[in-house]
This record gives structure tokens, C-alpha cells and sequence, in this order.
């Protein structure tokens, strides 16, 4: 993995503190804390993840929330807007009368934003490259849940906030845990159980079974949805080296409790056999068993963690944060969104 950086004229090199030395695109090895320290179920089942899926999820993440539109043409002409974990960049310019920089912690999908002329750099959410008080707004859109940690969540929108000016706003949304349509075929995946800062036995999270109740991905398309069709081979697939009594414990112990408290998953990507490199990354995930063929649909499955969130969670982690305030909340397409005003 690499760093990439584009820059124009319009930008000072104080603005971008070292970020060459403070972004490290291989799970944060230089990190100056804990916290910035990245987990080895993020780097794998979400950095590598994005990395091999980059172009294929990048062809389908091109529809604007109504609500980040609305919230990014509110803002004033001639506004520095900070995107961070921008994808495939889909929203980097929408306000032509704003200048945009964004930031992801996948290298192939800041490729995609530079070839489309934008200015991006690799970062990572906990520990963003710009000075304090540089932007005029910044925007967080489906990034917060793929963090494994409640303090690295709370770290996150520290940084948010740290890198606006006073009164500047702050979007963000995280995938919630009440979904809108609960009649959708469930595509996640649970894993037994959270732990406050690592996850034991970090190649390989424990997963419990098929019988809990399970959410509903939030699909742009139908290639977010893909699933594993039956139960058994989900649990047998996703990680080698789990044994049936590890599995049988965990679907067996405090079922109810479980089911109601869930919030850790894995939410399967489906890679095309015609888009997938396989004589590239896809072909050694195959190899080496961190993702597998799903021969009836015709494509290559990843795993990618999620954390979703409870009403009321993400406001719980901006208490204490005494920079910011909670200007409006809202629920909307299976989101939690709030929008945070740096005091």
C-alpha cells in the first residue's frame, strides 16, 4: 500500500501537517496512540476488503443522499469542505461554489478520486492530516461503523471537529441498527461478541449462529445485499481455524440477550467472477481463505465489519466533547445522523 497525494495551488503547505508522516496506509504502524492504533479486525475486514472491491463498489456508489446534498448546498460559496472517508469521491464537488478535499484509508479508492481530478490524500478517520481549524465544514458519510471501538469512534469525530474552524459544521451518518424495512432478506452476518479495545483471537472474530435476528444491509444497489445462502456454509466460510464448539457455545449462550444487544456484523460484499482480478488480490484471498466463491451467484464474498448503531449512540459520543454542540439530528434511510457545531 502507498500514500497518494494531489494538491493545487489554492493550497498552502501548512495545511497539510506532515501528513506524510502521520498517515500510514498499512494500519496506522507509526501511530502515537492507542486509539489511532487500528485494530487487526478493521485492517483486514475492512481496509483489505475495500482495497480488493475498490472499482466494483466505485461503479455502484454513485447516488447523492438527498440530506447531504441539502446539508453541502447550505453551505456558503467559496466553503472548505473536508470529506472524510470519501470512497469513490461521489461527493466531492456537488457544491460547485465550495472547494472540496477528501480523504479515505483505501489507496485504490483514492486513485479513483484523483483520476477524476480531485484533491484527496490516503488518511486515516482517527488521525486526519490537516491542521486545526481548517475547514469550513467537514462531512463523515457511512465511515463511523466500520471503526471497531467506542473510543476510536469518539476519537474520530474529535478529529471532525478539531479540523474546523469555530461555528463550523459537521455530517455525520452511521448505519443504524433499526432499519426501516424489516422485511428484506437478512444479508449480516453476527459476531458473537464486542470487546472494549481489541478483539480476541484478532484473524479470526468469533461468530455465533444463523438463528439470531439480523438486520438488513442498506443497499444502493443489489450488489450491497449480496449472501451466502445457507446459514451453516456462512458459519463454515467466513473464518478458517473456528471450531463448532467455539460456534455452538456462542449461539447457545444468552440467545436473547444477544439478539436484542447486537450491533457487531459482517456484511458480505459480492465480487463478479468477471470483475474480480484473479490472477490479483482475489485470487489470494481465495487462496489464503479471507474470501471465498459463491458459485451459484457467480462472485467472489468479503466480509466487511460493521458496527451499527443505537438510537441515541452517536450523541452519547459527542457528549463530553466540549468544542461541540448537536445543532440537528435525524433518522433517515436507515441512518442515525447528527450535524455538530464546533463551539
Amino acid at each position: 500500500m502507498y500514500q497518494h497525494i494531489t494538491t493545487n495551488n489554492s493550497m498552502r503547505p501548512n495545511d497539510l501537517i506532515g501528513a506524510q508522516d502521520r498517515v500510514s496506509a498499512e494500519g496506522n504502524r507509526n501511530c502515537s496512540s492507542s486509539v489511532q492504533c487500528t485494530p487487526e479486525i478493521e485492517t483486514k475486514y475492512v481496509h483489505h476488503v475495500y482495497d480488493a472491491i475498490a472499482p466494483h463498489f466505485s461503479a455502484t456508489r454513485f447516488a447523492k443522499w438527498p440530506k447531504v446534498a441539502e446539508f453541502l448546498n447550505s453551505l456558503r460559496p467559496g466553503s472548505v469542505v473536508l470529506d472524510a472517508g470519501c470512497g469513490n469521491g461521489k461527493y466531492l464537488g456537488f457544491n460547485p461554489d465550495c472547494f472540496f478535499i477528501g480523504c479515505d484509508i483505501s489507496p485504490p479508492l483514492i486513485e479513483i478520486c484523483a483520476g477524476r481530478g480531485h484533491e484527496v490524500l490516503v488518511a486515516d478517520a482517527v488521525n486526519l492530516p490537516y491542521r486545526d481549524n481548517f475547514g469550513d465544514a467537514a462531512i463523515s458519510i457511512a465511515v463511523l461503523h466500520h471503526l471497531s471501538t467506542d473510543d476510536r469512534r469518539r476519537k474520530a469525530i474529535e478529529e471532525l471537529i478539531r479540523v474546523v474552524r469555530r461555528g463550523g459544521l459537521v455530517l455525520i451518518t452511521v448505519w443504524a441498527r433499526e432499519q426501516e424495512d424489516k422485511s428484506l432478506l437478512n444479508k449480516w452476518t453476527p459476531l458473537c461478541e464486542k470487546y472494549i479495545e481489541e478483539w480476541v483471537d484478532q484473524s479470526s472474530p468469533p461468530i455465533r449462529s444463523q438463528s439470531a435476528s439480523l438486520l438488513e444491509s442498506i443497499a444502493e444497489t443489489d450488489e450491497d445485499a449480496g449472501v451466502v445462502n445457507q446459514a451453516d456454509d456462512r458459519l463454515k466460510n467466513c473464518h478458517d481455524g473456528i471450531e463448532d464448539k467455539t460456534i455452538t457455545a456462542c449461539s447457545n449462550s444468552n440467545a436473547d440477550r444477544n439478539e436484542k444487544n447486537q450491533q457487531e456484523y459482517f456484511v458480505p460484499w459480492h465480487l463478479p467472477f468477471h470483475r474480480a482480478e484473479i490472477g490479483g488480490a482475489s485470487a489470494a484471498a481465495l487462496e489464503s481463505g479471507f474470501a471465498k466463491k459463491d458459485e451459484k451467484k457467480g462472485t467472489v464474498v468479503y466480509n466487511r465489519y460493521y458496527h451499527v448503531f443505537v438510537e441515541g449512540e452517536l450523541q452519547r459520543l459527542v457528549f463530553g466533547i466540549k468544542s461541540a454542540a448537536i445543532v440537528d439530528q435525524f433518522y433517515d434511510k436507515s441512518n442515525w445522523c447528527i450535524v455538530v457545531k464546533k463551539l
